[in-house]
């Protein structure tokens, strides 16, 4: 009597499969996360050398990733928040283009600042994280 030819699938092949799309997925994540920050190209903001002596950063532009503590003041459209940065409160000035944002407390924000003549930090750009 032939011997027929059996059809079952070998269940190292479904293992394989769940492999490659585990993988795949893992790569597609990291890739996201990695090219996903628009300002990847800037050097992080340096908190405490800024409290040392903010104006010796005069003229320098960073990315500064921080959660919004509380706004410290309002005027014609700017507003002034402070922002916790590695644990320090940092003054950051934010024009009146971002008002359409939703700045709260507690929300985490990446700014794109440049330190203005006397160590002031103005937001040039603001993603929410």
């Amino acid at each position: 009597m032939a011997r027929r030819a059996s059809s079952a699938t070998n269940p190292v092949w479904f293992i394989v499969a769940a492999l490659i799309v585990v993988v795949a997925i893992a790569v597609g994540w990291f890739l996201k996360n990695r090219f996903s920050d628009p300002f990847r190209t800037l050097p992080q903001f340096p908190a405490s050398e800024y409290l040392d002596n903010g104006n010796s950063l005069r003229g320098n532009t960073y990315k500064l990733e921080g959660v919004i503590d509380r706004q410290l003041g309002y005027e014609k459209g700017t507003r002034m928040f402070s922002v916790i940065v590695d644990g320090k409160a940092i003054p950051i000035i934010v024009s009146s283009e971002f008002n359409s944002l939703d700045l709260r407390k507690d929300q985490h924000f990446l700014f794109k600042v440049d330190v203005t003549e006397g160590g002031v930090l103005r937001a040039k750009e603001v993603r929410k994280e």
